[in-house]
């Protein structure tokens, strides 16, 4: 029985007897309604107590909701069965954070951690007919004020006592905004003699021919004379058993039985095959009688961490059934900072544009939550792979309390038996950034303390791991191995000499150094870069239009203003400066600053990706920072907060399709051309390389017979500048990659940065198919450099945007708005960096 409708309202701290508040009769008609699971800003912006806190600067002005007692109450009807031996259980999926619960106006438990599942035996507290719920959470100072302050725990000190999302405190690509209330599911379940308390499926091996499943299953028994048996079946697709098993269980123990599957559908990464899904069905059963089941998708795969290549180096590779894959995705934070109000849709569409870009794998960052069961969900039926990190970002933790350890180990339990059986999961992660920080701080004489926490991520968590889910690998740390953690000959890494401006190389004790400067934070460093697998990099570009006007004042939507740099919580903002100064030049307004920014972000994107993609040999794997965002601000998404995807989305998906065509170049150096297939067949054909000058005639061309084997990357040809500019400037080309037999994406490069170009202004038409939903475009008079269209609306799909075009090229683009709603299409707007607004025609 799911318990949805509550009633929500504030007081001040110990204002009211807490056994008043909690009575069952008490009269709470004048309290507000609230949506379960949500939480409280969300209820008092729907009910308009407080103006949104994305809007302007209101963020801050809801901080006092940080400082109150805040009760949500629910009534229910319930019936009891008397003499039957029933077992009543009132179960949270998530209480933010410090939680006191009451059942008819008794104290039946407390929580203290966001991460975790609680289940409550109600069976003496219910009774038939009304019954009534009240939860009161604390405000959270009262539970860290008098705790021992770390010398690090970025962002805020208070935050390192406290189980809840780190983010919430405030992160560098979003707004403190400290959450309270119910924000998972809340639901009664009735037992009678026996339930599973967990099932645990795992591929033991998967061949063509055959595949062998481990499946385990754990039972709560209440009545120990109780005879105890589960039947266990596996489904096809079509409803088909497969495989079958009896088991024989004991309360409080574990049972399993191995089954054969003949001829197995295997689960693949989108890319690399069908994620094939099966049913698996568990009935338990008391004295013959049934009393639980368990019914739920499952994969037949095999996932391993190779850290060790075949000729004894180094590596750091996913192995899926057995086949070494490049890993092509980005970062995952909370997909709003209203984490328990967000909509199953809003993953739906988030993960749907990760396959859109040709994603395969999403990391779940440590500083937000154990994502919803809906995000697993969605990546076990789409395809894609899923690094977890546990929640520990950016601090030093209180290991030595014994009663926090204990806490931090329920909660590893509760989420690693909650999703261990997602085929999708590939990897644990222990922290982010912890171990290098660690170093790095102390070596530059930050922290002269021990390392807090350390025995987390290196004892307690691998002997949960061990015990529950010793099915696939588990990292420490990330970045993490070799003589610094962020050294690129072991482990993973992150690459923040981009951006940030790390200097690079450094080891163990040496304290860190930063280049503020546009040679020390330019993009071009990613090639200097030849690490295993690089799981974090990236630079900040704008939010788009629409994101941005609809959560600044009137009269603030301009570069430079207060309100834009609202927007924007990085710590230095000289860093976004400097890239552009370095690629595109300072832009001069805000038109010029949302174009510069993401053209910056997209081709530093793209240069640093396709690096790593010609070093597959070597680099197994790039994770960009990151994926989306949790509020409308300035950061390193690829998609912005109303889910409209930035131009380096749109370059993600040529610069990750499973076959590439690329050009290694630096001015005044030979042209390198490279073609890279992450799909498991050869491809034969020719690729074509022409150089044309701005003005669309032909300079050069040459073709590449070119044999490309499965799952490798291959140089095909070397051009120098000289033959290839044929007496142009090279300011004043362009070249095109294209492979007329094959599936892959055309390339387009420019010899110079876009600062040194001579670009000759374009001419743009563009007509709007209504029927078809599509907008076809068209260049004239010289190449149209990032073509933009833009509909003022949220979440438009576009099958591309932000490319460029030759002069007599025409591209016709279909358009989707993904709520369902009404395009406006009257909004519609081409443009183009060298081009005014197309003139747009209808039919």
């Amino acid at each position: 029985m799911k318990i949805t409708d509550f009633r929500l309202q504030h007081f001040e701290v110990g204002e009211k007897p807490p056994l008043q508040l909690a009575a069952p009769g008490l009269d709470d008609r004048f309290w507000m309604t609230a949506k379960v699971p949500g939480d409280v800003h969300s209820t008092l912006i729907e009910r308009r107590i407080i103006e949104h806190p994305y809007f302007g600067h209101n963020d801050i002005k809801c901080r006092w909701i940080e400082q109150k007692e805040w009760w949500y109450r629910a009534q229910f009807d319930y019936e009891v069965h008397e003499g039957q031996g029933e077992r009543h259980e009132l179960i949270f999926e998530g209480l933010d954070t410090f939680a006191t619960i009451f059942v008819n106006g008794l104290e039946i438990g407390t929580a203290e951690n966001m991460h975790r599942i609680y289940a409550f035996d109600v069976t003496k507290v219910v009774r038939p007919g009304k019954n009534a719920i009240a939860v009161r959470f604390d405000p959270l100072h009262l539970h860290h004020q008098d705790k021992e302050q770390f010398q690090w725990s970025s962002y805020t000190k208070e935050r390192p006592w406290l189980r809840k999302a780190a983010m919430n405190f405030g992160w560098d690509w979003g707004p403190r905004m400290v959450t309270v209330g119910i924000w998972g599911g809340v639901r009664l379940e009735r037992r009678r003699a026996a339930k599973l308390g967990s099932v645990f499926v795992q591929t033991l091996s998967a061949g063509k021919e055959e595949a062998a499943l481990k499946v385990a299953v754990d039972t709560v028994a209440y009545h120990k004379q109780a005879q105890l048996t589960a039947e266990i079946k596996l489904f096809t697709r079509e409803g088909e058993v497969v495989a079958s098993a009896g088991l024989s269980v004991k309360g409080g123990r574990e049972a399993s039985a191995e089954l054969a599957v003949k001829q197995p559908q295997l689960w693949w990464s989108h890319d690399l095959g069908e994620p094939y899904l099966y049913e698996l069905e568990v009935e338990l059963f008391a004295d013959g009688e049934q009393v639980d089941s368990y019914r739920k998708p499952c994969g037949i795969r095999t996932i391993e961490l190779q850290l060790e290549d075949e000729a004894g180096n180094p590596a750091f590779a996913f192995l899926l059934n057995g086949v070494k894959l490049f890993a092509k995705g980005s970062n995952w934070i909370p997909a709003d900072s209203f984490i328990g109000a967000v909509k199953d849709k809003r993953y739906t569409d988030l993960i749907e544009l990760a396959v859109d870009s040709n994603m395969n794998m999403l990391r779940i960052w440590a500083g937000g939550i154990y994502e919803k069961d809906i995000f697993y969900e969605e990546c076990d039926r789409l395809g894609v792979l899923v690094w977890q990190d546990f929640a520990f970002a950016n601090a030093l933790f209180p290991d030595f309390n014994r009663n926090f350890m204990e806490n931090v180990k329920q909660e590893a339990i509760d989420n690693v038996k909650r999703l261990r059986n997602h085929p999708s999961l590939a990897l644990w992660c222990g922290n982010n950034e912890i171990d290098w920080l660690y170093d790095m701080k102390s070596a530059g004489g930050d922290i002269t303390c021990p390392f807090y926490g350390e025995s987390i991520y290196h004892e307690l968590l691998p002997e949960v791991l061990e015990q529950y889910d010793s099915s696939r690998p588990y990292w420490p740390s990330s970045p993490y191995g070799g003589n610094d953690a962020n050294d690129p000959d072991v482990g993973d890494r992150h690459n923040w000499q981009v951006w940030h401006g790390s200097v690079y190389p450094r080891k163990f004790g040496e304290a860190p150094l930063l280049d503020y400067s546009i040679e020390g934070v330019t993009f071009k460093n990613y090639k200097k870069d030849f690490t295993l697998f690089s799981s974090e990099f990236g630079m900040h570009a704008s939010a788009n239009r629409y994101t941005l006007e609809r959560f600044i004042p009137e009269g603030e939507f301009y570069w430079g203003s207060v309100e834009m740099a609202h927007r924007n919580k990085d710590t230095n903002h000289q860093k976004g400066i400097l890239l552009m100064e370095g690629y595109t030049g300072i832009p001069q307004n805000i038109e010029e600053y949302m174009n510069f920014s993401m053209l910056t972000q997209a081709e530093g994107l793209k240069y640093g990706i396709e690096h790593y993609r010609r070093n597959k040999h070597r680099t197994s794997g790039s994770l960009v920072w990151q994926h989306n965002d949790s509020w409308p601000g300035t950061s390193w998404s690829l998609i912005d907060y109303e889910l409209l995807p930035k131009a380096s989305f749109y370059y993600a998906k040529k610069f990750y399709h499973p076959l590439l065509l690329s050009l290694d170049y630096e001015p005044g150096q030979p042209l390198r051309v490279w073609a890279v297939n992450d799909r498991l067949e050869a491809y034969e054909g020719e690729v074509l390389f022409q150089c044309y000058a701005l003005d669309g005639s032909l300079l050069y061309e040459q073709s590449f017979d070119v044999s490309l084997p499965p799952n490798t990357a291959v140089q095909i040809g070397e051009l120098t500048e000289a033959e290839v500019l044929s007496g142009a400037a090279p300011e004043q080309v362009i070249v095109k990659l294209s492979a007329p037999q094959w599936d892959a994406p055309d390339n387009y490069y420019y010899l110079r940065d876009h600062l040194e170009l001579s670009l000759p202004e374009s001419t743009l038409a563009a007509t709007f198919n209504e029927k078809e939903q599509s907008v076809t475009v068209a260049a004239s008079g010289a190449a149209a450099r990032l073509v933009k269209i833009a509909v003022l609306q949220g979440n438009v799909r576009f099958s591309d945007n932000y490319f460029d075009l030759l002069p007599g090229e025409s591209v016709t683009v279909t358009l989707q708005q993904a709520d369902g709603q009404p395009l406006r299409s009257k909004t519609l707007e081409v443009s183009a960096l060298n081009a005014g607004k197309a003139e747009l025609h209808f039919n």
